[in-house]
């Protein structure tokens, strides 16, 4: 069980302050276990498996950034492609000079976030779809300012350069490995900001943004940390796509600037669930095996995609993790609080019940 604390009712009584109705112990040892398997998969997987599990772990990274902006801040974003297309660039450009692209992958996530303050500057007026259409101009005029730079590739891009010479298995794995470091260090960056002060302020701007500047929230501050924490986990992904596609391309199929990639984030958050830690990865389970199902049939595969989207919305507010959370009230990354009386607190301790506290944190975000 995370850290308690106390507080006092004007009757006397004390209630007690948790992070999670159960203990959560075990969810955090489970969470290290899977990476580690993850992390040995390339020593019993064959290529063609890793490549899809690359795939996967860059629109987990995505979509845990799209859901940190969409679902806890209330920015939703359709222009985060300008920061995946900025991080393959700048991944390109010290590979250019010289840099290992593995080695320049931190550039790119520091990139990334560096280019999210003054762009940040241009769209934190905006409100709802305003700042949607904003964001979506932001990444257009982006992409036509990369490709006035030929020596960059202009508008048909350039091969990735040093790379030449690797064991295809031996870059795969390696490829595979940081994309596994890209999305775990993304998901923990979302853990850790929800987990603090910032977390609360998030959850009162999302509810009521009026109210929470009356209540002395820094609502400005708070954006903007998300907004360029966003940008430099969305960075690091587009380097991380960079090494698997072996070259840089802005436009055209698998283009580093196309809206695909934030139309797939949208998706595998809407699918698994706004506003939730957990929601990103069911999303994400789902869309890639979706893909690797349909993408043989052309334009079915993108009409299928649609109809489920639109299914969950409808009937699935919360997405596929929030049904689940429904049924089990289930929380492997508890970030909210709950309230105990003493005596709820007992009959907790003797029989497991999860329905005497009450949840301070309202919305998917507890």
């Amino acid at each position: 069980m995370s850290a308690m604390a106390d507080t006092t009712l004007r009757s006397g009584e004390k209630l007690r302050v948790t992070r999670s109705r159960r203990n959560v112990a075990w969810t955090g040892i489970g969470a290290v276990l899977i990476v580690v398997i993850l992390a040995a998969f390339p020593y019993y997987v064959k290529s063609g498996v890793l490549v899809i599990m690359i795939q996967g772990l860059i629109v987990l990274a995505l979509a845990s950034m799209w859901n940190l902006l969409a679902g806890y801040a209330g920015l939703v974003s359709v222009g985060q492609q300008a920061f995946f297309g900025l991080g393959a660039y700048f991944l390109l450009i010290p590979a250019m000079h010289g840099l290992s692209p593995f080695a320049a992958l931190p550039i790119a996530a520091i990139g990334g976030g560096v280019a999210g303050f003054p762009l940040w500057w241009l769209v934190s007026r905006l409100r709802t779809g305003y700042f949607a259409i904003a964001t979506w101009v932001m990444a257009a005029a982006i992409l036509q300012l990369i490709e006035r730079f030929q020596s960059i590739g202009g508008g048909s891009g350039l091969p990735l350069p040093g790379l030449v010479g690797y064991n295809p298995a031996v870059l795969t794995a390696d490829t595979y490995w940081a994309a596994l470091a890209v999305a775990v260090l993304a998901m923990a960056a979302v853990y850790v900001l929800l987990r603090s002060r910032l977390g609360l302020v998030l959850t009162a701007i999302r509810d009521d943004e009026r109210a929470a500047r009356s209540s002395g929230a820094r609502v400005g501050v708070a954006r903007l940390l998300v907004f360029v924490v966003a940008a430099a986990g969305c960075a690091a992904a587009g380097g991380v796509e960079a090494i698997d596609q072996l070259q840089v391309t802005p436009v055209g199929g698998g283009g580093v600037f196309s809206v695909q990639w934030t139309a797939i984030m949208a998706f595998a958050v809407i699918i698994g669930g706004l506003g939730t830690i957990e929601g990103p990865i069911v999303g994400t389970i789902v869309y890639i095996v979706l893909q690797q199902t349909l993408q043989s049939h052309n334009a079915w595969y993108l009409i299928i995609l649609g109809l489920v989207a639109i299914g969950i919305a409808l009937f699935a507010r919360r997405g596929l993790w929030g049904l689940l959370d429904e049924k089990l009230n289930i929380r492997l990354f508890p970030v909210g609080y709950y309230l105990w009386t003493p005596g709820q607190s007992r009959r907790r301790r003797r029989n497991g019940s999860v329905s005497a506290g009450t949840d301070v944190k309202a919305g998917s975000a507890s």
